[in-house]
């Protein structure tokens, strides 16, 4: 139990951290190789401040690492986390599709027709 309560608490923080086009743009950057802050930061029109706090939103998720390079911080991906919340999702995919193909298979029977109602006979009280 407090296993799966741990990896759900690790599967929320990298969802979160996932939630940010920027966060997600400075992963798809790292995917390339590690980079700088500046590197990173360079694309955007963000303060260096709100650059900063995405990366720590990042590294708290445990999706890149820091290390220094002299007076440089430079920043490498970290994949596990991702592969975590893709095993996750996956598990749900096929409980989907199952899904969605036993709703194929419903979709294609032929309905059955309704009960057709009695026909009222002409001139009645009504």
């Amino acid at each position: 139990m407090v296993h799966h309560s741990v990896k759900s608490a690790t599967l929320d923080t990298v969802f979160s951290a996932l939630s940010h086009p920027t966060r997600r743009a400075v992963l798809t950057r790292l995917a390339r190789g590690d980079a700088s802050v500046g590197e990173l930061s360079a694309p955007f029109s963000i303060s260096p401040p709100a650059m900063s706090k995405h990366l720590r939103v990042l590294e708290e998720a445990g999706l890149v690492k820091r290390h220094l390079d002299g007076r440089v911080h430079r920043l490498q991906l970290v994949a596990a986390p991702m592969r975590s919340a893709a095993g996750w999702i996956a598990e749900y995919a096929e409980f989907w599709s199952q899904q969605f193909e036993s709703l194929a298979r419903f979709l294609e029977e032929p309905a059955a027709k309704p009960p057709r109602k009695p026909r009222r006979p002409a001139g009645g009280a009504g």
